[in-house]
């Protein structure tokens, strides 16, 4: 075969559902020369990285690591190693990412009671308060914190509770969540939650954070089965990230990804946690005000800041639209999904990708892609 020319991405304007930008310094920590994934120099940058890891996700949990694998690796570290044959489980429902969580915990054997809702919409406590009372032998709910196909932010406290209540474990995905909205995993008493790298972290997809309460690490002590998936028991995994007098081999770890993803998190930290948040809030609003200037309208109620998700106008062909935002401008937006297919464009803003430079070239970039 003839050897394929030397690899030239494109730089894009990256403001689909994810992965966002990333900054200079994370690719050129992800350049760093490779280090053994048992070396103590490297051992020594994980556990930072580790530690840091608790300062975003506001935790104590000693078991909070990066999965290897993107996030969908970290819903199913969580699906399968709380869940066993013959479990029951609330799954809550209002886009993609909820059916997702749904058809994992069913592959584990359990029995799923689904709790749905209009995509677009957030649960209220009376909801859950209702599924929670009609089906109390169920060992955990699942909820979306940030559901990305659907732009939709969930408020967790009141949920928290009324899980808590019933005896109980609270599963959240902030995928889209972390470290770009409020998010307290101790103080809203969240048992197992994992996010991905790729959002508003700022970092090449790749590594799946999770963390796991100790109410969560005595239900998988008290297991009567193998979890299911090799790769992903964290009973195994817990005596490589945690352990002492030495760290277990698992698996190679992806030494490189830790690098960026501890450089990542450095950068979160310089910002300040709550600073980036709150850059999240206005940017949002920065960038709300000009799509509905454009005429565009938000899908959900309770929109995120990091994924906004607007109505696609009558008689524009969206995917039209998306291409001449690429071809023209480099400008990536996403696709709806689902039931949002065709009708909708989701527009993230996270991480280093929310600045007023990228808000307002979009805008311009949109208008004139509307007009034609």
């Amino acid at each position: 075969m003839q050897i394929p020319a030397q690899l030239n991405p494109t730089e894009r304007i990256l403001m689909g559902p994810g992965p966002s930008m990333v900054p200079a310094r994370i690719l050129q920590a992800l350049g760093s020369p490779t280090l053994g994934h048992l070396d103590p120099q490297y051992i020594g940058y994980m556990d930072e990285t580790c530690a840091m890891l608790r300062e975003v996700f506001q935790t104590k949990n000693l078991l909070t690591f990066p999965v290897s694998g993107t996030g969908m690796a970290g819903m199913e570290t969580i699906a399968s190693n709380l869940i066993e044959h013959g479990d029951e489980a609330i799954v809550c429902i209002n886009g993609v990412f909820g059916l997702r969580m749904r058809d994992m915990i069913e592959r584990c054997g359990a029995t799923v009671h689904a709790v749905e809702i209009p995509w677009g919409e957030s649960f209220t406590d009376a909801q859950i308060a209702t599924a929670v009372a009609a089906h109390p032998q169920s060992k955990l709910l699942t909820i979306v914190h940030a559901e990305t196909s659907t732009g939709a932010l969930q408020s967790l406290p009141g949920i928290s509770k009324i899980v808590h209540d019933a005896g109980m474990l609270f599963v959240v995905d902030a995928v889209t969540s972390l470290a770009g909205h409020e998010l307290k995993v101790d103080e809203w008493k969240i048992d197992a939650i994992f996010s991905g790298t790729q959002k508003c972290l700022s970092c090449p997809p790749g590594l799946s954070p999770v963390s796991f309460s100790p109410a969560a690490l005595e239900a998988m002590s008290a297991r009567k089965t193998k979890v299911q998936s090799w790769y992903l028991d964290v009973s195994m995994l817990r005596n490589y990230y945690t352990g002492s007098g030495g760290r277990a081999y698992h698996h190679t770890a992806p030494v490189n990804m830790i690098y960026a993803l501890r450089e990542a998190l450095r950068i979160v930290l310089e910002e300040g946690l709550e600073a980036r948040i709150e850059r999240h809030r206005i940017k949002h609003l920065e960038l709300r005000a000009g799509l509905e200037a454009l005429g565009l309208t938000y899908i959900p109620q309770n929109s995120l800041h990091s994924l906004n998700c607007v109505r696609v106008p009558e008689g524009i062909d969206e995917a039209a639209v998306r291409r001449k935002l690429l071809a023209d401008y480099s400008i990536e937006i996403g696709a709806g999904l689902g039931v949002f297919a065709g009708k909708a464009w989701r527009i993230g803003l996270m991480g280093h990708t929310a600045t007023t430079r990228n808000i307002q070239t979009l805008l311009a970039a949109l208008k004139d892609c509307l007009a034609t």
